[in-house]
């Protein structure tokens, strides 16, 4: 983090004792879903209890839910969760995979703005529940003197459970400083040719790399019950269109690939059709041999490097299938980060650029 007092200075005309106040400078703060701090009890608990209380993802009256929660729920699941964790951290760095993606990241992008901008861009990250705080990284910015900070959320498709909370989040931290800054929110990217192709490229290359040619490619998208479709959500349409788009950019044909959804939780009804079972169902029809990617997320994480790379592809070799492909989020890429970038840089209109 830049020492937030380097560049700080007393006003012209100002009285001695005025506080001195940082140059003016433009955050670019990217957010990600979270991470708990460590695999353990507690610490899965703790990370748990955030996620699983926001009113975005689990939209059920507290009254109900948070008692459930609290007293059942949460004796057992940070077990379950935790182990799911345990068996992807980053020993060597004591971190998620995706504490460790968004931190490349971050640099690379950090890179590519400080060479086009120079120290009048501050870029850093932060999390929707665990650490780094929003709140914390805000606070941080404004402290350094970015009297404007633009926020992006790391998520293509927007949906309420992802996109909306994570500015739901920003906001609140906007409401507690005393200099507020100037802000702006980045709108989703699905559909963009630049990450449409950078997605068709990692495709190309898992492909090239398959000991077979795959029979078919699931784009597995991280799933919401299908009531939210019905109450206006447009992220089950824009996850649509990116695997209609990456179709195209592929030259492919409907019989090669195709959408589904994963993650359900709780008993009402998801959006479908759920990757657990559609692997078996394309093993069992006869297609051996299938590749799945995720497009809904810009890094590795629980729900792709256990849930998918574990988990599905457990499914599917049960039902008799014989090669998994497991295709990688787009992560620091670079093609992944120059398309970030252009989206960056095309919000700095007016600002910087």
């Amino acid at each position: 983090m830049p020492d937030t007092q380097t560049n700080a200075q007393r006003p012209a005309h100002a009285k001695p004792d005025h506080p001195a106040i940082p140059g003016e400078r433009v955050g670019i703060l990217l957010a990600n879903l979270g991470t708990p701090d460590g695999y353990d009890y507690w610490s899965m608990r703790r990370y748990l209890s955030e996620f699983l209380s926001d009113r975005r993802v689990i939209d059920y009256s507290p009254w109900l839910w948070q008692p459930l929660l609290q007293t059942v729920i949460l004796t057992k699941r940070p077990f379950s969760s935790g182990a799911a964790y345990k068996s992807i951290w980053n020993e060597a760095e004591n971190e998620s995979p995706l504490l460790t993606i968004t931190k490349a990241q971050t640099a690379k992008i950090a890179e590519a703005m400080q060479s086009r901008f120079g120290d009048t861009v501050m870029v850093d990250f932060c999390m929707r529940y665990g650490n780094p705080s929003t709140a914390s990284k805000v606070r941080a910015m404004t402290e350094a003197g970015c009297r404007k900070i633009l926020f992006f959320p790391l998520y293509p498709h927007y949906a309420g459970a992802t996109s909306a909370t994570a500015n739901d989040a920003f906001f609140d931290a906007l409401q507690k400083e005393t200099w507020q800054p100037v802000a702006r929110t980045v709108a989703p990217y699905f559909d963009r040719a630049d990450y449409i192709d950078a997605l068709a490229q990692s495709i190309e290359a898992g492909y090239a790399k398959a000991e077979k040619r795959p029979d078919i490619l699931l784009c597995s998208y991280h799933g919401v019950p299908q009531r939210y479709l019905m109450q206006g959500d447009p992220y089950h349409c824009q996850c649509q269109k990116t695997t209609r788009l990456l179709k195209e950019r592929l030259g492919w044909d409907d019989t090669e690939i195709m959408t589904t959804f994963q993650s359900k939780f709780g008993p009402e009804e998801w959006l479908q059709p759920y990757t657990v079972e559609e692997v078996a169902r394309q093993a069992k029809a006869g297609k051996k041999s299938i590749a799945v990617c995720a497009p809904a997320f810009s890094a590795d994480c629980i729900e792709t490097l256990e849930e998918i790379n574990e988990e599905i592809r457990e499914s599917f070799e049960h039902a008799g299938g014989e090669t998994f492909t497991y295709i990688p989020c787009l992560n620091d890429d670079p093609a992944h980060i120059q398309a970030l970038s252009n989206v960056i840089e095309e919000n700095l209109r007016g600002w910087l650029v």
